[in-house]
């Protein structure tokens, strides 16, 4: 939990969290026994003196409170707005730079007191500051010519991702952002021999048999990603291929992606992604379509089914796009068709939720921008992996009811 920022925009989203919280008739105590959190911690989240460092806490207040799709989107935008205005807040201001003035040291010659004299002279120092400018572009020279080849070298993939437990391949986050080569911290200089400076000067380099490369500009958006959405806390199942004496307790949406990781577990039945796009710069960004592609698919896990969460509310449907993984050709459908529009102050928030009653499928997405005269193409996927979902065809299944320290069989009627 981070303190409250002060800002118009935390203003507004703790009063989207407070009328949701009136409107559902709940305590403070009943909503911190649901959510397993305290009641001051909520009471500071509705009334502005603080804001969540992650959006999990406010999407769980507003499910409880039975909020709509409508109210969920509209609730982590504002989330979204806050914790950037939060951000420009608390960075901090770099004091101003001295400016010293250059020095050039010459070399001795027969006669000091001459030289001395002449020293205090305005011939002597322009002559002084002309040496010191001419030094100064011939270091700046050297560094361009060490520097390009690293630039060029690098990955010019400009879609990367950068988001905690997910990322956006070839694309961000995340957020969807490209990453460069470092140049050389300490470049060696590169010697110009004082006899061929002149003919340097005047002879022309021959030309190159090959064109030279260029860095493609970053795309002008970033896409974060949730991989396990958690339609209330124990909405969310895993296969996983281990007893359940080898497993450890359930974990919340936030731990999801590493609990995940740490006991190679497939999502079971359905998997609920949420992409957040965002523009990052002045220009409108076009989303002209969202594409979901199925990379392999096989026959379901045969491992055992564990259900995510000790306290469970009630489940709250979120309207989204809808992929059944068992077609041929799965097409997204349940929201209204593309294009969208986004930008740095008006961010788009898709769910994805894709099912499989009769496969282990894996899969991914690719997001197709313009702006202005630019088009490219996002890849979205689990932190460089494809997305995984399989069916829970006839397996045992296991939950961990609150209360209890280890997993209970789950009833055939559960």
């Amino acid at each position: 939990m981070s303190e409250g920022t002060g800002t118009a925009e935390a203003e507004d989203f703790a009063r989207l969290l407070s009328g949701l919280k009136t409107r559902s008739g709940l305590s403070y105590g009943t909503l911190a026994k649901r959510l397993h959190t305290s009641t001051s911690t909520l009471h500071r989240y509705c009334n502005g003196t603080a804001l969540p460092n992650e959006y999990t806490p406010a999407e769980r207040f507003a499910r409880v409170c039975r909020a709509t799709p409508e109210e969920l989107v509209e609730l982590h935008r504002s989330w979204i707005l806050a914790d950037a205005a939060r951000a420009r807040r608390s960075a901090p201001t770099a004091p101003p730079e001295a400016h010293a003035e250059p020095t050039v040291d010459e070399p001795a010659v027969d006669e000091p007191a001459v030289e001395a004299a002449a020293e205090s002279t305005p011939p002597r120092r322009r002559r002084n500051a002309l040496i010191a400018s001419a030094a100064a572009v011939a270091v700046l020279a050297a560094a361009v010519i060490v520097v390009r080849p690293a630039i060029w070298g690098a990955d010019s993939d400009a879609d990367g991702r950068q988001e905690a437990g997910a990322t956006v391949s070839a694309g961000p986050a995340v957020p969807a952002t490209a990453g460069t080569a470092a140049a050389p911290e300490s470049p060696l200089p590169v010697p110009v021999p004082a006899a061929s400076t002149a003919a340097a000067a005047v002879t022309p380099a021959p030309p190159s048999p090959t064109p030279t490369p260029t860095a493609e500009a970053p795309a002008p958006l970033t896409v974060g990603i949730r991989p396990y959405v958690y339609a209330d806390p124990c909405s969310q199942h895993f296969l996983v291929n281990s007893a359940p004496a080898q497993v450890g307790p359930p974990a919340t949406e936030r731990d999801a992606p590493r609990w995940a990781a740490a006991y190679s577990a497939v999502s079971s039945r359905e998997q609920q992604v949420a992409l957040t796009v965002q523009g990052t710069g002045a220009d409108t960004v076009v989303l002209e379509a969202l594409h979901v592609r199925i990379t392999a698919k096989g026959a379901p896990l045969a491992w055992n089914d564990y259900s995510m969460g000790v306290g469970c509310g009630g489940e709250v449907g979120t309207k989204s796009f809808d992929v059944d993984l068992d077609r041929g050709s799965p097409v997204l459908g349940g929201q209204r068709e593309f294009p969208y529009k986004v930008s740095a102050s008006d961010p788009e928030v898709f769910y994805v939720t894709a099912h499989t009653k009769a496969h282990d499928v894996r899969w991914d997405l690719t997001l197709d921008w313009s702006s202005g005269g630019r088009r490219g193409t996002v890849h979205i996927d689990n932190g460089g992996t494809p997305f995984r979902t399989s069916a829970d065809v006839n397996r045992p299944g296991y939950d961990y009811p609150l209360g209890y320290t280890d997993w209970i069989k789950r009833r055939l009627d559960g």
